[in-house]
């Protein structure tokens, strides 16, 4: 059962957001599927440090090949899951 610590984002709030809007205003960005490696890689690195700095959102975004704002959200969804498990 592993865990991309993404699960904040649900795909709920997308349907009731069309039903009660339509198409109006800016779309939802798709949600993120992340491959194993990078959810290894990612949890390893919140294991060392629960926040990055700009310079090293920056390498990891380019190691894994993901936007520095994915690694952002990402590590800020991790805080929050490890809040709640707290």
């Amino acid at each position: 059962d592993e865990s991309s610590g993404y699960e904040s984002e649900s795909a709920g709030g997308e349907r009731a957001g069309a039903a009660a809007g339509g198409s109006r205003g800016r779309q939802r960005r798709a949600r993120t599927a992340f491959t194993s490696e990078q959810v290894c890689r990612l949890e390893k690195t919140f294991q060392r440090q629960k926040y990055l700095g700009a310079t090293e959102r920056r390498k990891l975004a380019a190691a894994l090949q993901l936007s520095e704002i994915q690694i952002k959200t990402w590590f800020q969804n991790r805080r929050m899951k490890l809040k709640r498990q707290l």
